[in-house]
């Protein structure tokens, strides 16, 4: 569909709305952006109302596993467009989460007109990783006091620190390559158990098969998981069943990656 130029028309409750065709182009890169960062399907829906409520317009909002299907009308249904937009693959990012929420209050409240909104869209979906350092730093202190909560001592909390440390960064580096987020989780918990296990290899601390549990925490699908049972409650019972089975394939990854770096290390918990 080739892009058409943005027209505002006047609307006396909402001043300024743009034409269902762009709407529904907008709304549909919206929602798939906002599912693949994680958000609810309610949480979806909610988000897409106000920001077709804010320019004047309807919308229908069916959401599937991998596709959404929108359908925007004026007031009057004499202009309807639907389009159905597919859900890529990604990793869940709380603040592109956040700042696509923040973005429908913006157009909800008045601050900011089509125009403007798209090309924030545009901004965010193509928003580089920040924190590149920070993020990993805090992410492997959490599993370290992880690792002491599971009774681990302090040398096995600073194995599991680097441990995650250096995994998180995989993960960092592999997601701006559009690795297959699967792939991703196998070989970060692979590189993360080996670093981990190199406790009980080296004799390190006195913890070593609590290090080696606490170094992959950091890839359980935690999100997928509450995000299943949320939407279940919503009775969006196929996207619920849909991250339920991302979820286990997930956490299957994980374990393939974990076991494969015990049995290289030539280490047992058990």
């Amino acid at each position: 569909m080739q892009e058409e130029v943005i027209e505002l028309i006047d609307n006396d409750s909402k001043g300024c709305a743009a034409p269902a065709l762009e709407m529904c182009a907008f709304l549909a890169r919206y929602s798939a952006a906002l599912f693949t960062a994680g958000a609810t399907c309610i949480r979806l829906k909610k988000n897409v109302d106000r920001i077709a409520e804010a320019y004047g317009m309807k919308v229908e909002v069916t959401i599937l596993p991998r596709h959404i299907h929108l359908t925007v009308s004026d007031p009057d249904y004499k202009e309807v467009v639907t389009e159905i937009t597919s859900i890529g693959d990604g990793p869940i990012s709380f603040d592109l989460n956040t700042r696509l929420s923040k973005l429908s209050w913006q157009i909800a409240d008045g601050k900011i007109s089509f125009h403007e909104a798209r090309d924030v869209l545009k901004r965010l979906i193509h928003m580089p990783y920040k924190d590149l350092f920070s993020l990993p730093f805090i992410v492997g202190l959490a599993n370290a006091a992880f690792c002491r909560l599971f009774n681990g001592d302090f040398l096995a909390m600073a194995v599991v620190f680097v441990a995650v440390f250096i995994g998180y960064n995989l993960k960092i580096l592999l997601a701006e390559k559009k690795v297959d987020f699967r792939v991703t989780v196998i070989l970060c918990a692979f590189f993360s158990t080996i670093l981990a296990a190199g406790d009980g290899v080296f004799g390190i601390s006195s913890t070593p098969d609590i290090a080696i549990g606490t170094s992959v925490l950091y890839l359980v699908p935690g999100i997928p998981f509450i995000n299943s049972f949320s939407d279940m409650l919503d009775k969006h019972y196929i996207c619920a069943f849909g991250r339920l089975m991302n979820a286990v394939v997930l956490t299957f990854c994980l374990s393939v990656g974990l076991g494969l770096g015990m049995w290289l290390m030539g280490v047992s918990l058990f």
